[in-house]
């Protein structure tokens, strides 16, 4: 979900730089409402558990698209399912992604430790090669949402600010502890508005739990569409999130991120599309010296997870408070 949420700004900043191309975004069905807000852009859907499913329904996927007289492919993503799909598409212009993965295994294995080529840019890298020119640091966000009246509903809106909280990610070495973030929503919830993103029967139970226990909260977990929940998300005032997709969904649309980050680091270049540096919390690296552990967070040595509980509440919320407030 975060690479496909990372890929809206680079298409929002060439849509405007490049008006008179057509786009066509090959995705899963449920990634839909991400290009709502792009001229010029279409979603093919991937039936990738039905007809697409194999390489048989890879081939049949490549015959729909050629009926879309496409001139060119651009692969954002490069992973197998793509590659299999360059193999049909050799009389058209083919380009993919450089991941950087040596760049990125000298980082994981402490070798270098420097900013990586951020993922935006390597997006843009692709639409580069194919020779258009793109820039994407002047970045045009969509406007709020105004929210239909079953969101209001259930969110019972009031004149104070709020905060969307995200607290799970793919693997728990990219979690901040949930004794601690409960401790942050705590503390939150006395002043501000808190919205929790989450989703699964087993996060819906830990947020709901949340949510009965203070005032000033709402879990959203399993209560809205993809689209009702990105509306919402347009209208907070600032997200907190892991290292994790609902990060780049804020991001996409323009809202301040604040990330918590366990086993994972910014260097590898996932931060979210335009937040200032100083958003991201880092877990303690002078204790935890072989940060990052891996770039997806799902590797790390004994010992490593639980780093992110060398983070403070108190510091996060503080945090908050200054963005918030300035």
């Amino acid at each position: 979900m975060g690479d496909v949420a990372m890929m809206v700004p680079v298409l929002k900043a060439f849509t405007m730089q490049h008006p008179e191309v057509k786009l066509t975004v090959l995705t899963r069905e449920f990634f839909t409402p991400f290009f709502r807000d792009l001229n010029n852009v279409s979603v093919f859907p991937a039936d990738l558990k039905g007809r697409h499913k194999g390489v048989i329904g890879l081939y049949k996927l490549s015959k729909e698209l050629k009926e879309l007289h496409i001139d060119a492919v651009l692969d954002l993503h490069n992973v197998l399912r793509t590659r299999i799909l360059k193999m049909f598409f050799k009389e058209k212009p083919f380009f993919q992604i450089d991941k950087g993965r040596a760049e990125k295994k000298a980082l994981i294995t402490g070798k270098s430790f420097q900013q990586l080529k951020t993922t935006h840019e390597r997006y843009a890298d692709v639409f580069r090669k194919l020779g258009f020119p793109l820039d994407v640091s002047n970045p045009c966000f969509p406007k709020r949402v105004e929210l239909n009246s079953k969101t209001i509903s259930y969110l019972q809106t009031d004149s104070k600010k709020w905060i969307g909280i995200a607290p799970f990610a793919a693997h728990e070495s990219k979690m901040y502890p949930l004794d601690l973030m409960e401790k942050v929503i705590e503390i939150l919830s006395k002043t501000y508005k808190i919205l929790l993103f989450g989703g699964g029967e087993h996060e819906i139970e830990i947020l709901d739990r949340i949510q009965n226990k203070y005032k000033n909260v709402a879990n959203l977990a399993g209560k809205l569409t993809l689209t009702e929940e990105l509306d919402v998300i347009s209208n907070l005032d600032i997200m907190l999130s892991m290292d994790s997709g609902n990060a780049h969904m804020a991001a996409m649309l323009g809202v301040k991120v604040l990330t918590i980050w366990g086993v994972t680091h910014p260097f590898a270049g996932f931060a979210p599309f335009n937040q200032p540096e100083d958003f991201a919390i880092l877990s303690n690296r002078t204790k935890f010296p072989l940060i990052p552990t891996s770039i997806y967070g799902n590797k790390f040595p004994n010992g490593y997870q639980d780093v992110s509980r060398s983070i403070d509440p108190n510091l996060i919320v503080a945090k908050i408070d200054s963005v918030l407030n300035s």
